[in-house]
């Protein structure tokens, strides 16, 4: 659902939402006689000299509070999913029937037929666009709700272990500039579980065996399940 979008959005809102706090904190912090003459650091500067990585949507999604509101989500899409699912079964069979009758029936029927196919396909691909985007809105607003509260850790945790730059890793290579990273450097899971404590949600439980397949996808007859968001690079 709309992963793309999501990452490109997530990407925008972290350098806003970080940079901003990192500011913040800078310009909160008293300066001392000695930074106000010559040579003074400038505002949001860290006296960290690592570099650092950080997977933001997997820290989001990856989050108790993130997969409770995930699960709710699903749950919630889930009648039109099944009423998708149905109108592309729907459409499947008539375009069966006409595959092995077309050769048998007349011009009219032939016609009227085609023309079924043809109102239903596009009433199902209007129906699963709006799917799309209602999914993609609401999942960008759990994101942007559990970022606000997250920022401030990130950018705290940063600061207190000497981290000069931290790197978003959501996007794999070669869309994001990184290629590689070590498990040293990467903060995601420090980040997450400093979350979760703060959050004080429970993790919630993990999903049933045989779960319901997701809504389909217009082009292939399936789709990744709107509330799961999009695997992750491996790190090394």
């Amino acid at each position: 659902m709309t992963s793309k979008f999501l990452r490109l959005f997530l990407a925008i809102a972290v350098v806003l939402t970080i940079s901003a706090l990192a500011q913040t904190s800078s310009a909160a912090t008293p300066s001392s006689p000695a930074a106000s003459g010559a040579g003074a650091a400038p505002a949001g500067s860290t006296t960290g000299t690592k570099v650092g990585t950080i997977n933001i949507q997997e820290a989001i999604f990856g989050s108790n509070e993130g997969r409770r509101d995930m699960d709710v989500l699903s749950k919630k899409l889930e009648p039109k999913q099944n009423e998708l699912k149905s109108q592309n079964d729907e459409l499947d069979g008539l375009k069966k029937q006409l595959s092995t009758q077309q050769n048998s029936l007349n011009e009219e029927a032939l016609a009227t037929l085609k023309k079924q196919i043809e109102t239903k396909q596009k009433s199902f691909d209007r129906s699963y666009q709006d799917f799309q985007e209602d999914g993609g809105n609401q999942q960008q607003e759990i994101a942007t709700r559990i970022l606000q509260k997250m920022a401030p850790m990130i950018v705290k945790y940063s600061q207190d272990n000497g981290f000069a730059i931290m790197v978003d890793t959501s996007k794999p290579w070669p869309q994001s500039p990184v290629l590689w990273w070590g498990e040293s450097v990467d903060i995601t899971k420090a980040v997450v579980d400093a979350y979760n404590v703060q959050s004080g949600v429970a993790a919630p439980a993990a999903p049933a065996a045989g779960a319901k397949p997701a809504a389909p996808k217009p082009s292939t007859g399936t789709a990744p399940k709107p509330a799961t968001p999009p695997a992750t690079t491996p790190k090394n």
